[in-house]
């Protein structure tokens, strides 16, 4: 048996069916201005002074290093971090930034002035973007004539159904189409790891042992990677740029 790629050779430069973001959240971060030839820099607040007010921060001098700043008026600060704060800067503005996930890559999706106006960017980016968008309608044009001979297969004979690799196919005749509940998504290692105690390259190989197609292992994977939980293959479908096509 040969083993299986590495989960991250399968990725194309993006994923097609990334959309949304994970982890949405938000940092209070200082904007500072310090010598005058240099570039304004944020910073986070130390944990210390956590809780201080917006009012208590901006326009006030501060110290701060690569990673955090202290307001240096009317607080009291250790000598330690006295010591690993070798700069000094005066706050101009305290921004909330609002940070997210993709693909588990960190993103930096905006600053807000207001910690009201931040939630309500990510109330809104969650409803969008999360739950709510995990069923996608695919052209047929992404499987070769193999797969979609599978897909058929499939949905038609019910001992060919593999209820153990974490996908089930269903028929949709009226539009001559195949629809796909993926399970267990994200398929990143560690959410497998966790659920199913084993890592993506071995489901791959599971998948491909059971004689599922190839390409078709390929685009679950991407789309169960982007945590899709219904994926439909209609031949009326329009193709998804960025996902390879076999047939126009």
């Amino acid at each position: 048996m040969n083993p299986a790629p590495q989960a991250a050779a399968l990725l194309p430069a993006s994923n097609p069916f990334a959309r949304g973001y994970d982890n949405l959240h938000i940092e209070r971060l200082l904007l500072i201005t310090y010598e005058n030839d240099y570039p304004p820099c944020f910073r986070p607040l130390h944990d210390s002074q956590a809780q201080l007010p917006d009012n208590e921060l901006q326009l006030f001098p501060c110290l701060f290093n690569d990673d955090f700043a202290l307001i240096s008026e009317g607080q009291s600060i250790s000598d330690d971090l006295d010591e690993r704060c070798p700069s000094t800067g005066l706050v101009r503005q305290v921004i909330y930034a609002v940070m997210g996930e993709m693909l588990n890559e960190r993103h930096h999706l905006g600053d807000l002035y207001s910690l009201e106006e931040a939630q309500v960017m990510v109330h809104r980016l969650s409803f969008e973007t999360g739950h709510y968008s995990r069923a996608w309608e695919i052209s047929t044009a992404h499987l070769p004539e193999g797969a979609m001979l599978y897909l058929e297969e499939w949905v038609s004979h019910s001992d060919l159904r593999k209820t153990s690799l974490l996908f089930e196919l269903f028929a949709l005749p009226d539009c001559h189409g195949t629809g796909c509940k993926l399970i267990g998504t994200p398929w990143t290692d560690e959410n497998l790891l966790n659920i199913e105690g084993k890592p993506y390259s071995n489901l791959r190989q599971e998948q491909l042992d059971a004689g599922t197609p190839e390409a078709l292992v390929n685009v679950l994977y991407l789309a169960a990677l982007a945590d899709v939980r219904l994926l439909i293959f209609d031949p009326d479908a329009a193709v998804l740029d960025g996902l390879a096509i076999f047939d126009e």
